[in-house]
């Protein structure tokens, strides 16, 4: 089969990879028919990813078509069109059936596409460990584009809305409108935000977040115009899309007392200093961390499934999987309007 691999810096190739075999009764395989291009590919692409490995498939972000089944696989049928959460659990312990994989009791949650240990989605086959939990059908009045987005960046943007504790009212900010970003600032208006204020330095960006209804703002400006707007009272709720210090920081300054900050940005760096002191004394309410995709899917299905929320709009660009170093390289660069990158098999 062909797949894209990992090889340092900048060095994404496609290339032959051996078919993937079923490992366990409880695997299955699957034949890819979408898969997308996260931010958080990046780390692994400027050649500081997650493991010390070179020449694993990458990508956590696919949907397809179950091809092989293991004899102990009994919900997921051959033929089913499925979407893979970007992390999977073991499927038995009581956390990863509630769906939270991250804290799996037996220690099997992991990522596709980090390292050889899970390869990624980004290929024409692959393995889906636990398959009746791991490879989750695509419900009706769901398209492949719309599930594709589900399997992370949908669900971790609600996640980050959900945790910034957006109510009926509230004030928000979205810092970093990439997809995620873009996507945080229509949830926090499903979830009822009153204002939200969109910012990022990138213009065409912050059009697409002015037309979702944000006040779109570049991040230079951003701290002084909140602060007037609110007579300096700044704003309850604060999601965190970069992972940035920077971006950190500037969260922490926008968020009002007894306000919530939201960061969900993979950390670019090893240690933040975080301002404890001034954070004990706004009684603010810090949380960070990764989204568990199977957790956010009862909420999120039947709102894409209403029309609330459209994840798909936010697709740029669709390529062959033999073109993805070059999706790769203008995703990195930004260019051509690039946001979600989808490759399909070719």
């Amino acid at each position: 089969m062909k797949a894209l691999t990992y090889h340092g810096l900048r060095d994404i190739r496609h290339e032959g990879m051996d078919d993937p075999q079923i490992e366990n009764d409880r695997d299955a395989i699957v034949q890819m028919t979408g898969c997308s291009i996260c931010g958080s590919d990046l780390h692994i692409y400027h050649g500081h990813g997650f493991s010390e490995d070179i020449g694993f498939c990458v990508g956590h972000e696919a949907v397809g078509e179950v091809v092989e089944i293991g004899r102990g696989v009994s919900r997921v049928k051959l033929g089913d069109k499925v979407m893979m959460p970007a992390a999977v659990g073991c499927a038995a312990c009581r956390s990863c059936l509630a769906g939270n994989v991250a804290n799996c009791e037996f220690g099997a949650g992991a990522c596709y596409g980090l390292s050889a240990r899970l390869q990624g989605v980004q290929s024409e086959l692959f393995r889906v460990p636990a398959a009746d939990m791991n490879a989750v059908p695509i419900p009706d009045g769901i398209s492949e584009d719309q599930a594709l987005m589900m399997t992370d960046a949908m669900a971790t943007a609600w996640y980050g809305a959900r945790r910034a504790d957006i109510r009926p009212g509230s004030s928000v900010a979205v810092i970093g409108l990439g997809p995620i970003g873009l996507m945080a600032v229509e949830a926090a208006f499903v979830m009822g935000a009153h204002v939200v204020y969109a910012i990022d330095p990138i213009a065409e960006r912050r059009a697409l977040a002015a037309e979702a209804g944000a006040i779109a703002l570049h991040p230079q400006d951003a701290l002084e115009t909140i602060r007037e707007a609110t007579r300096g009272r700044k704003l309850e709720c604060v999601i965190e899309v970069v992972g940035s210090d920077a971006t950190v920081d500037l969260a922490l300054r926008l968020v009002a007392r007894r306000g919530t900050v939201s960061v969900i940005g993979v950390q670019q760096s090893k240690r933040y200093a975080f301002p404890l002191e001034r954070a004990f004394a706004a009684g603010l309410t810090f949380r960070a961390g990764t989204c568990s995709v199977p957790e956010e899917l009862p909420v999120l299905f039947p709102l894409v499934q209403s029309g609330r929320l459209k994840p798909e709009k936010y697709i740029s660009h669709r390529m062959p999987l033999s073109d993805g170093s070059e999706a790769y390289r203008l995703f990195e660069a930004r260019e051509a309007g690039a946001l979600k990158m989808v490759l399909v098999p070719g």
